[in-house]
């Protein structure tokens, strides 16, 4: 789910909405995604750590915009717009909320570690080669972003912070790869 700006910014079609339905219903026949499906389709299983496990009830979370515990329809296609042409602000709002754990407004070096460790966990599933420290890398994005050195990043900070540089960006975008099941996910006859 990387956080650059959609080429396509056009509203998802009503054929696309359809087609989004059919796999929804395929995948949830019950009319929600509940977390342990949701945990499923990102390939978090008993062989995942507590962090990995921790990291995707977040995501799930966020997405839960009515704190229901299940996604409806409309939470995921508004969620699957967002991962596919949503635009860099909404992104970065987003990505800011899955950091907030503790839901104060602000992000702590503990926050950011948090996910810094989680994501490089993550892109080791798929890319073996060695990983920068997470310490190292956080230590750098405090640096660059933030501004009022209070060792805390407020919304606005890491809103600009990964705005105007892209090794922020690129350090702080939330891949979390879920893009497969959302549009190649094939029903079974």
């Amino acid at each position: 789910m990387g956080q650059t700006e959609s080429i396509d910014d056009e509203e998802i079609t009503l054929q696309e909405i359809q087609e989004l339905y059919r796999k929804f219903a395929f995948e949830c026949p019950s009319g929600n995604l509940h977390l342990h499906e949701f945990k499923r389709i990102f390939g978090v299983n008993c062989t995942s750590s507590e962090e990995e496990a921790a990291y995707m009830e977040n995501v799930f979370r966020s997405f839960d915009t009515n704190q229901d515990n299940k996604i409806d329809f409309m939470e995921y296609v508004a969620a699957i717009h967002l991962v596919l042409r949503g635009k860099l602000e909404d992104k970065l709002k987003w990505s800011f909320k899955v950091y907030d754990s503790d839901g104060n407004g602000c992000l702590d070096r503990r926050e950011v570690k948090h996910v810094l460790k989680i994501i490089n966990m993550l892109k080791k599933h798929n890319n073996p080669a060695p990983q920068v420290k997470v310490e190292d890398i956080c230590d750098r994005i405090f640096e660059l972003v933030d501004v009022n050195n209070d060792e805390r990043i407020s919304l606005e900070e890491f809103m600009e912070g990964a705005q105007k540089d892209p090794w922020v960006l690129e350090q702080l975008k939330l891949d979390i790869a879920p893009c497969g099941w959302f549009l190649n996910s094939k029903t079974r006859s």
